[in-house]
């Protein structure tokens, strides 16, 4: 039985966890969180068991830190002495981190020795299985990775990247729901304003990302292609891209991007 620590269990580490419970295997989850209460709630809803740090660290052969980039090296340093007396013993421990900016490099540092990391970056649409998650790693073995990548399956989608693009790929799929959010918001307040009532002008915003994001994926056509097949010519929908054009809609897009960018590259 491979068993899974989670030392975290906020919105990322509890989805990931929720994404290995309804995974196909024998797998036992241990739970950790610097509220207790988050990790009982959460363990009694997924069939895992409350833990505390020190004895995720003893018993997890992939441990989780989900906890915020400016609390990894404390809680490392807090629990390197079980990982070294792990090591010695010849146990393997694969360490996986989604700290945004934190290097596998320094992650190693922090724990004070040469451990196998992953790292991971997933977005919120895990939750419901809907997720892309960034993933690279060092010194994890075939086995190892057959293991991890068939336990967090159900999150979604997974992408493997080289460390370096890591940061850049976060800032498009990690931060982008929430740009994405915003926009369907934008698009049910445009609604609401030619007379459209709230609920049923989300809904139609909602399902209509979700369903030209399908159509890109699945077409693999370009999206300026998508784009002009629906603007005929003179009529309504070009003339709502103009209006996005003038106020900059896609030079607004590619900043967001640059800015959660430039903002995990000052957390390193």
């Amino acid at each position: 039985m491979t068993t899974y620590g989670f030392i975290g269990t906020g919105n990322m580490g509890g989805a990931i966890a929720l994404a290995v419970s309804r995974s196909e295997g024998d797998r036992r989850i241990l739970l950790a969180n610097r509220t207790p209460e988050k990790a009982v709630a959460l363990a009694a809803e997924i069939g895992g068991e409350a833990a505390d740090n020190e004895r995720c660290a003893a018993e997890a052969d992939f441990l989780f830190l989900g906890v915020k980039p400016q609390m990894m090296a404390d809680m490392l340093s807090g629990i390197a002495p079980t990982l070294a007396a792990r090591k010695e013993k010849g146990e393997r421990v694969v360490l996986v981190t989604m700290a945004a900016g934190l290097t596998m490099e320094t992650i190693c540092r922090m724990a004070g020795g040469d451990y196998p990391v992953i790292r991971i970056m997933p977005n919120t649409p895990v939750s419901i299985g809907k997720g892309m998650t960034l993933y690279t790693g060092k010194d994890v073995t075939e086995a190892e990775w057959d293991e991890f990548l068939s336990a967090i399956a159900p999150s979604g989608k997974l992408e493997q990247l080289p460390e370096s693009l890591i940061d850049a790929g976060s800032a498009v799929s990690g931060c982008g729901p929430a740009f994405v959010y915003m926009f369907i918001e934008a698009l049910s307040d445009g609604g609401v304003e030619c007379g459209l009532p709230r609920a049923k002008a989300l809904q139609l915003a909602a399902q209509m990302v979700a369903g030209a994001a399908e159509l890109v994926l699945q077409s693999g056509s370009h999206p300026g292609q998508l784009k002009d097949a629906v603007c005929s010519p003179g009529g309504t929908t070009i003339a709502g891209v103009h209006a996005l054009e003038k106020g900059g809609f896609r030079a607004l897009g590619m900043d967001a991007v640059k800015a959660a960018y430039d903002k995990t590259m000052a957390l390193k």
